[in-house]
């Protein structure tokens, strides 16, 4: 477990650490020089069942409430420290604000210097503080009059803070996640960097993500609550020492994570949910520019309302924080925000969805969407997505969203999603029914206004259907439509399975001279002036029906301006079949002259096979690769 102090300056903080472990957390010489605390300092000592107890000594001085809140996120526990003689001052009830926007879930007060004022000033302070924490994350906490340096009161508060039902362990669920407070060198060992862990597991050996930067490092050695260990796990302070291509100690800062690779998404625009603090003189309005806390790092944002232009005192509204430089974030991640000169806390809340989109956050389908996301858990938040949106959920988007690890993520899709498209997308049954219906109907339609067309080609179709349903999935759909007999695919081409497309007047007309003009050209490709004198018109004219023509089977385009009639290809394939079969293999020279088309043609023709997979050319050889009858040479082209 990890406990983090809080209050205002001088209230004997680092004392009381130090009276709880027998460690000084001032670490800095500044520290020592000018006894305040200035950064965060750390603490460690074994509870009554073995495991350890790690303490954050945060700096109390409100120039410091930066480091203040690097220290208390991803914490257990907060031990709130009063102290008798002043009884709550302002940085009390700051540092307490922030322990409640975290959502920090419980812990104790710590009534220090109990020696200094008499018992009434004691009682009297002790109750100030009860009124104070009344309706936080602290109502009902335990107090603990302490006098750090003659120890009364210590073994209590201890023992409090050893307590079973005090240190709830959290699961070690969700893939790793490091919020990287300090960063050092360590002779003989290379780079540590040490912070609190948010989710997940790590042990030695692991290959993780140095994030926003992307730098893959490899975990070498960890400390856990100040042990050597070969794991580390969320609720503990951890120490990696890791190593890396090119990894540099200058690269790492304050505010970066060390993560595993599947949640490696530096973000700069979050949907959440805020509260704007009951103490603030105005509402918070659209637009505002603050300074966003999250894990460890201090981010310049400013922040979009979503709902109404501002957010009232004590009341809470959904945002967008559009942020000046991307940061890690996931859903659930809480924050603080502090106004534009980083002088107050003026609210804080929680992270819905971490990869918001740049257009339309306003819109009313958006907020419904990000309703949906702020559901717990999350089957509920998936199931409620499915029922809302039409053009599918994004799995990769849900699962790196919800921090879910790959076996995890499979057993809610599983259970929760009805259909799977393109692996990436889940629907519900109703919405893959509906889609199936329209993109049916689309064609129909299509048809009907379109009968001398054979098909429709995919991508303009899904532009008729659902521009926003991306092309993998609608090519799932098209496939599955195909494969259930509803839908026909040819060369691109999409048309209802009972669809046969239908000359136009002028077209009919045209071939009742140019089909008799093939069928007297017999195996050999007429040519373009042929036909046009058969037909008593320009070649322009017959190159364009022939286009169409070839579309509708009527004809095969072998080559460029080249085209034979099906039944003619057949019976050029049985042809070369045979000759195969009779010589061991098929040449061009053989074909010529048992077909009689020339050898030009003869070419075009052999060319023709081997494109559509019929032959298989080596030289001047080919091998016949399957039987003609299993060629389907009216749909060849």
């Amino acid at each position: 477990m990890i406990v983090a102090t809080a209050g205002h300056i001088d209230h004997g903080k680092t004392l009381l650490v130090k009276a709880l472990t027998g460690v000084d957390a001032d670490r800095l010489p500044e520290e020592k020089q000018r006894g305040l605390t200035i950064d965060l300092g750390f603490a460690y000592t074994p509870a009554a069942d073995g495991s350890v107890l790690g303490f954050v000594d945060v700096p109390g001085h409100e120039r410091f409430i930066r480091n203040m809140i690097a220290g208390v996120t991803g914490i257990d526990r907060a031990l709130l420290v009063v102290a008798a003689d002043d009884g709550p001052m302002p940085q009390t009830e700051e540092h307490l604000a922030v322990l409640d926007l975290l959502g920090v879930s419980g812990g104790a007060v710590a009534l220090t210097k109990i020696d200094r004022v008499p018992a009434e000033r004691v009682a009297e302070v002790a109750a100030a503080i009860r009124e104070l924490i009344a309706g936080t994350v602290l109502d009902g906490a335990d107090i603990f009059p302490v006098c750090a340096p003659t120890g009364e009161g210590i073994p209590e508060l201890a023992a409090a803070l050893g307590q079973a039902d005090m240190r709830r362990s959290r699961e070690a669920a969700g893939n790793f996640r490091l919020a990287v407070d300090r960063s050092f060198t360590v002779p003989g060992a290379g780079i540590v960097v040490t912070g609190a862990v948010f989710s997940g597991a790590v042990k030695t050996g692991d290959r993780l993500v140095l994030s926003p930067a992307g730098v893959a490092v490899r975990v070498r050695g960890i400390h856990a609550q100040n042990r050597q260990s070969d794991s580390g796990m969320v609720g503990q302070r951890c120490a990696l020492n890791i190593s890396g291509p090119g990894l540099e100690r200058d690269a790492i800062a304050r505010g970066q994570w060390i993560l595993a690779p599947e949640v490696d998404a530096p973000t700069a625009r979050i949907d959440a949910r805020i509260r704007v603090l009951p103490g603030e003189p105005k509402p918070l309005r659209h637009w505002t520019p603050v300074h966003l806390h999250l894990g460890a790092v201090d981010a310049p944002a400013r922040v979009a309302v979503l709902e109404d232009r501002a957010i009232a005192p004590g009341a809470s509204g959904l945002v967008q924080l559009v942020l000046a430089q991307e940061i890690g974030a996931l859903r659930g991640d809480r924050f603080i925000l502090r106004d534009q000169s980083a002088r107050r806390t003026i609210g804080g809340g929680g992270v819905i969805d971490p990869f918001a989109p740049a257009r339309g956050r306003a819109r009313p389908e958006r907020i419904d969407l990000i309703r949906k996301m702020e559901m717990e858990p999350a089957e509920a938040s998936l199931a409620a997505l499915l029922q809302e949106m039409p053009m599918g959920v994004d799995l990769d988007w849900f699962q790196r969203s919800w921090n879910l690890r790959p076996n995890d993520a499979e057993l809610l899709w599983r259970t929760t999603v009805s259909k799977r498209a393109a692996e990436t997308y889940g629907f519900s049954d109703a919405h893959w029914q509906a889609l199936t219906t329209k993109t049916k109907a689309a064609l129909g339609d299509h048809h009907a206004k379109n009968r001398a067309a054979q098909g429709i080609a995919e991508e303009t179709l899904r532009r008729m259907v659902a521009p926003r349903l991306p092309k993998a999935v609608f090519a799932a759909l098209i496939t599955e439509l195909s494969a259930s007999g509803a839908l026909s695919v040819d060369g691109g081409s999409v048309r209802l399975a009972q669809h046969h497309a239908e000359l136009s007047p002028a077209d009919a007309a045209l071939w009742k001279t140019l089909g008799p003009a093939f069928d007297a050209a017999g195996l050999r490709p007429p040519s373009l002036a042929d036909l046009a004198g058969a037909a008593r018109t320009d070649r322009r004219t017959v190159e364009r029906f022939l286009a169409r023509a070839a579309r509708l089977g009527l004809v095969v385009g072998i080559a460029d301006k080249s085209y034979l009639r099906p039944e003619a290809l057949e019976q050029l394939g049985v042809l070369a079949e045979a000759i195969a079969k009779e010589d061991g293999v098929l040449t061009v020279t053989a074909l010529r002259d048992r077909s009689g088309i020339g050898r030009n043609s003869t070419i075009e023709v052999a060319e023709y096979f081997d494109r559509i997979g019929f032959t298989h050319r080596r030289g001047n050889e080919r091998q016949v690769r399957k039987p003609a009858v299993e060629i389907e040479w009216r749909r060849k082209s």
